[in-house]
């Protein structure tokens, strides 16, 4: 993906937060991220604790989750009717990377 489109991704205030949350679940989701890790997806957070602690409707924050994964900063996988989401380490290194070469 672009650099420029990436921006535009984190652009929005609460893209960008759901991304800080994600980077660090077990400050931002409490003892929730710890049952959410028994899932073997450690990190994730389900789509319904991002949206209550939002205060967004689900739907809303389903299609932020998706730009961020579509921007390659998250990561997903769906277990049973749940999907759960994750900060992609390597993602957001690869953004930076990709960032610094362009302007550098």
């Amino acid at each position: 993906m672009k650099s420029t489109e990436i921006f535009k991704v984190l652009g929005n205030d609460c893209r960008y937060q759901i991304l800080l949350w994600l980077k660090d679940p077990a400050t931002h989701f409490g003892t929730d991220a710890l049952r959410c890790a028994e899932t073997g997806f450690d990190g994730g957070i389900c789509v319904g604790m991002i949206a209550d602690k939002s205060g967004l409707a689900q739907s809303v924050i389903s299609s932020y989750l998706a730009s961020l994964q579509n921007a390659g900063l998250i990561e997903s996988k769906r277990l049973g009717k749940w999907t759960y989401y994750r900060y992609r380490v390597q993602g957001v290194r690869d953004f930076i990377h990709q960032i610094t070469h362009e302007l550098n």
